[in-house]
């Protein structure tokens, strides 16, 4: 039952539309009206600039964080029975109630989820692969699997545990469902890159 509580916590955490709500309040329109219609940080740092994109992040990225660190380091949830705890947010992100169950594509979350449960460590990782990623490739999808792909890469050097892998795995199979649209465009320099590898060949 205590679990059942903090992944029910967790999902209502998540399911919260920050991003809606602040481009109302910051950015007086509705932040789906943007570019893919996807209802989060992205789009409302599109429709507000700044001052609503930054809030949007950090508020995305804490209803990921604050659930699972509280359940994992303050409750003591631990192994398997982590698993339905973290992945609750990244689900209650990305299928939110309170937007009929369209919600956002989920990366903030995930970024908090792997705070809750690495600390540093994955955020560190996934944020590092992500800037990279996003600052060398313009498919925005495919640059969201590399940086969860780099997570990877880096749990099993650490000979990580199962749960924590079959965590990542049901959180790549969300970004995947999310992202499945963006990925049937394939990987694409920038083009400052493709204008750099133009001029050695």
């Amino acid at each position: 039952m205590r679990i059942w509580l903090w992944t029910l916590f967790g999902f209502f955490s998540g399911s919260l539309p920050f991003s809606v709500w602040i481009g109302h309040l910051i950015a007086r329109t509705d932040i789906r009206r943007y570019d893919d219609g996807n209802p989060g940080a992205t789009n409302a740092w599109r429709a507000g600039g700044w001052r609503a994109g930054i809030p949007a992040m950090l508020l995305d990225y804490l209803k990921g964080a604050i659930p699972v660190t509280v359940a994992h380091f303050w409750a003591g949830i631990s192994d398997w029975a982590l698993v339905p705890v973290a992945m609750a947010p990244v689900l209650g992100h990305a299928f939110s109630p309170f937007l009929h169950f369209r919600g956002g594509k989920a990366v903030a979350a995930t970024l908090g989820i792997w705070t809750g449960l690495t600390l540093w460590m994955g955020p560190t990782t996934l944020g590092l692969a992500l800037a990279l990623a996003f600052a060398l490739n313009s498919a925005d999808a495919w640059s969201v699997m590399l940086g969860m792909l780099a997570l990877l890469v880096s749990l099993l050097l650490q000979r990580t545990s199962a749960p924590l892998l079959a965590i990542w795995a049901g959180n790549l199979a969300v970004l995947i469902w999310k992202h499945r649209h963006g990925l049937q465009t394939p990987p694409q320099p920038r083009p400052w890159l493709r204008n750099l590898m133009e001029r050695f060949r």
